[in-house]
């Protein structure tokens, strides 16, 4: 046996008790006649003591040669500490060791294995397994855990069965990049890795399973934005017989759960807001609802006076900062370089001092009076002692930039706060988008997207206008789950893919197994997917998904620890009959 306790175990009420504890060397404090040893764990950190009145020399010397991160096996007597730690639970006591065994020594780590260390962020994914031995990091991977079992528990007590689909799947042209696997036993020929388990929990719903679900991974080979992973973890669900209430309500109730038992947070409503809405109003599809700052469109009262700017704009809109009026000009003209930036990309900003008197002071008084100004604060909601920022352009792209201000100004102002929780369902989603490139409608969410009832008129008329039975669940301004009610007719799901441009030999070629599966009882379903990833930091009161995945990837999409992707070698590829065609 390595220990009959851990190191975060034991307590005053363990005084004169023999123990026996392993674990690594977190550091020691050696003043010659008194080493003292802190023994680290999973659990905690234990204090060991040797003193050259009670230890043997020949154990005090090996206790002074002992360096961080060895892994070594102690038995002692627990004692009453004299200088006790509040700030550990086993403060009150020490280990007076009489045996000790250095199970493994260690290299000095590349970074101190502490909660405050010295290593940036590269060199710790290299060496994540020592990042791992961190409190932060250990601490999120057991609360990604609490999180998941709260999940298999809660949708197990509601009914739901977890079914486990394949990986080696079949590649689809509709969405990101697949990553593709070569078949030695089918010379030439490819298996896909899912980008999510769609097809095969409807075909689990043809199955008659009724409610299904899966904590899975997915994989998109795509271009890595922010906090994107190339491969991550969904809790799919899908039930039959259900319409789009149904699956809000059941979907509520999880969040509500986790919500309540991992967060210790009742939330009673969540909100609905339709997509026009929320691109209106806050300028993208996962607006963060917990503060105010709601877009104002002001071409009415922007595009009378002769100001070139607003009136060539195809939208002038802006937002109210709460107190911003005690910004300097200095502050302002940072705030105007900040919008410049090629990332958000606006020519300028403009912008409206809203005065405690009443009066106001802009960038552009030649062109607006106070009567203008006045009307820009009523649109945007703005009150005395605030300030209004002003961008104008193409409708889609000013909302975009707009969106991209408000969120970092509500940083700057300090208004996200990680305890507080907003959840929000947005709705009504347009069911395609248009391709410049392709010159074609894609699907916005994916093929087997239901229109919303009375709509499917519209694709043959006005396409663009037609809305999905669609949903998405924001969460702190995170989309943290989406879905939709599934087409289940064969002849709709033959319409859609028509519209979408699939010739008939295509759409069977692609997707023929589910028309198949169709044609022998397909119930109505729909279903929901959490980005488990996402819902995880956002619980844990973070934003970065790869804080909580135990082997992330780079921003390359580069495992660093590994050194992958790799080549391989020419033998793997002739036994796959592949050959590179690199390009210099």
């Amino acid at each position: 046996m390595y220990r009959s306790h851990t190191c975060g175990e034991l307590r005053a009420s363990h005084t004169n008790t023999e123990v026996t504890l392993s674990g690594w060397v977190q550091k020691s404090r050696d003043k010659g006649f008194i080493v003292w040893v802190d023994l680290r764990d999973r659990y905690g950190i234990t204090q060991l003591v040797f003193d050259e009145e009670r230890t043997p020399k020949a154990m005090m010397e090996k206790a002074q040669k002992l360096g961080r991160e060895f892994v070594i096996q102690v038995t002692g007597t627990v004692i009453e500490r004299a200088s006790k730690n509040a700030n550990i639970p086993t403060g009150d006591i020490e280990i007076l060791v009489s045996k000790m065994d250095i199970l493994n020594e260690s290299l000095l780590p590349p970074f101190t294995i502490e909660d405050k260390t010295d290593g940036g962020e590269d060199i710790r994914m290299k060496y994540r397994y020592l990042d791992i031995r961190r409190n932060p990091v250990k601490n999120n991977l057991i609360f990604r855990h609490k999180v998941t079992q709260e999940v298999r528990n809660y949708l197990s007590k509601e009914g739901f069965i977890e079914v486990e689909t394949p990986y080696l799947i079949k590649s689809t042209p509709e969405g990101a990049r697949d990553f593709v696997v070569p078949s030695r036993m089918n010379e030439g020929q490819f298996y896909a890795l899912p980008q999510s388990p769609q097809t095969f929990k409807q075909l689990l719903m043809v199955g008659g399973m009724d409610k299904y679900f899966q904590i899975v991974k997915c994989f998109r080979d795509e271009d890595l934005r922010a906090d994107r992973q190339p491969e991550f973890t969904q809790i799919d669900c899908e039930m039959a017989f259900v319409e789009q209430e149904d699956i809000l309500n059941a979907f509520e109730g999880l969040t509500r759960h986790l919500l309540k038992v991992v967060n210790g947070v009742e939330i009673s409503e969540f909100p609905r807001m339709l997509y026009d809405d929320a691109m209106r109003l806050y300028g993208n599809d996962k607006p963060d609802i917990r503060f105010g700052m709601e877009f104002g469109e002001l071409n009415d009262v922007a595009q009378h006076k002769d100001f070139g700017v607003f009136n060539d704009a195809e939208l002038v809109i802006g937002i109210a900062v709460p107190g911003g009026n005690s910004y300097t000009r200095k502050e302002i003209d940072k705030l105007i370089d900040w919008v410049k930036r090629p990332q958000i990309g606006a020519l300028g900003m403009i912008y409206s001092r809203c005065n405690d008197d009443g009066t106001y002071k802009s960038s552009v008084d030649k062109f607006f009076d106070q009567d203008d100004l006045a009307k820009w604060a009523e649109k945007t909601g703005a009150k005395p002692g605030d300030l209004v920022c002003v961008l104008s352009g193409p409708t889609n792209k000013v909302r975009t930039q707009l969106s991209a201000l408000r969120m970092e100004l509500a940083e700057r102002l300090d208004l996200r706060k990680p305890n507080e929780f907003a959840p929000l369902w947005v709705m009504d989603f347009p069911l395609l988008e248009w391709d410049d490139e392709t010159e074609r409608y894609h699907a916005m969410h994916h093929p087997f997207t239901s229109p919303k009832p009375g709509q499917l008129e519209l694709l043959e008329t006005n396409p663009g206008e037609v809305k999905a039975n669609a949903y998405d669940l924001v969460l702190n301004g995170n989309e943290i789950g989406g879905g939709s009610i599934r087409i289940h007719d064969k002849k709709i799901q033959a319409l859609m893919f028509d519209y979408l441009g699939f010739t008939k030999e295509e759409a069977k070629a692609q997707f023929g197994f589910l028309m198949d599966a169709f044609q022998y009882g397909a119930p109505p379903h729909g279903g929901l997917a959490f980005g488990l990833d996402r819902l995880v930091a956002i619980l844990g009161g973070q934003e970065t998904i790869r804080d909580f995945i135990a082997f992330p990837k780079n921003n390359s999409g580069r495992d660093v620890m590994i050194d992958a992707p790799a080549p391989l070698d020419n033998k793997q590829l002739e036994e796959l009959s592949l050959k590179l065609n690199l390009k210099s």
